[in-house]
């Protein structure tokens, strides 16, 4: 492909959008002449025939076809391209690093971020951490922002406050045989295996909540394969109540909430350093997801049920 350029790349693919040199012409705002120059040397650098020029309107060869192809995916990152020096030029960032925490109801805030991240240039960098792992990457600086409960006494953090979740202790039937009610003491359950999730922080102090001491653990590393392992009757644990409704409701899952489980409630908020540099895109994401919260809130506003709180030493 030596010498081959844009330009000539570019006229390609109009001819054979457009089905024809002219129609190409009129929409690269060029002459025919160029045109037809542009596909001719084409054609002579890359030592092929890629247009077959014997009908009425020009088609593709067999070899036309396959560059073709991988042509309009070259130009396609050149958009993408054109697209991102334009961002660096305005002073616009050319990525942002976004920590979702694991209690976040994800398809509220990854639908949230997707309707702001269509269309911009600015790639998006999404990770996963849970317990106090989100809490560090902002501090280490390694996260533009965070969606995750806080401490909102910190003066370090500015905060947009979401969603409240509320955690529930489950076990899937036949896990316990002694009879289910609020009596349920820390005792009784003392011997059976309880699931926790897996602090992700790589240096901070590894935080664990609910924990009964001298109780057999198992971890694992988000929701989702907690809920697993407990509707499998292998563990009980804490679980945020929007993810087990259902299976609540349909006796899959028996909570032992009660005097001494009272479960507890945590708020979520999205959250970002008070003095950190946030750049425009940053900037007008935060305004974005400030307009929304309302919206957010009364979309996830059955994510919170009646049960009492925990006091503060067991808050997560």
């Amino acid at each position: 492909m030596k010498g081959v350029t844009i330009h000539q790349l570019r006229c390609f693919d109009a001819v054979v959008e457009e089905g024809g040199f002219q129609a190409a012409a009129e929409k690269l705002h060029r002459t025919h002449p160029t045109i037809c120059t542009a596909i001719k040397v084409l054609e002579e650098q890359l030592g092929i025939c890629l247009l077959d020029r014997s009908g009425y309107r020009v088609t593709l060869t067999e070899a036309g076809e396959a560059f073709h192809h991988r042509a309009q995916l070259l130009l396609r990152e050149v958009e993408g391209l054109d697209g991102f020096a334009a961002n660096l030029a305005a002073g616009e960032e050319p990525e942002l690093r976004v920590v979702i925490g694991d209690l976040c109801p994800l398809s509220a805030i990854v639908g949230l971020l997707r309707k702001f991240f269509d269309g911009r240039n600015t790639r998006l960098h999404l990770h996963f951490e849970a317990i106090s792992g989100p809490w560090e990457r902002l501090f280490d600086g390694d996260a533009d922002l965070i969606v995750h409960h806080i401490d909102q006494s910190d003066s370090r953090i500015e905060f947009i406050e979401l969603s409240e979740v509320q955690l529930v202790p489950v076990v899937a039937p036949g896990f316990i045989t002694f009879p289910l009610s609020g009596g349920v003491t820390q005792r009784q359950m003392r011997d059976r295996l309880q699931c926790i999730i897996r602090d992700t922080a790589r240096h901070s102090p590894q935080q664990n909540y609910f924990l009964i001491d001298g109780s057999p653990r198992c971890t694992v590393g988000d929701q989702f394969m907690k809920k697993e392992v407990i509707l499998q009757g292998m563990a009980w644990g804490h679980m945020p109540l929007y993810m087990i409704e259902q299976e609540l409701h349909d006796g899959r899952l028996l909570s032992i909430a009660g005097k001494h489980f009272p479960g507890n409630s945590v708020k979520l908020a999205v959250a970002r350093l008070r003095n950190g540099s946030h750049g425009p895109i940053a900037s007008r994401l935060w305004d974005y997801i400030s307009g929304q919260a309302e919206s957010l809130r009364l979309a996830t506003s059955g994510l919170t049920g009646n049960l009492p709180c925990m006091n503060a030493r067991q808050t997560p």
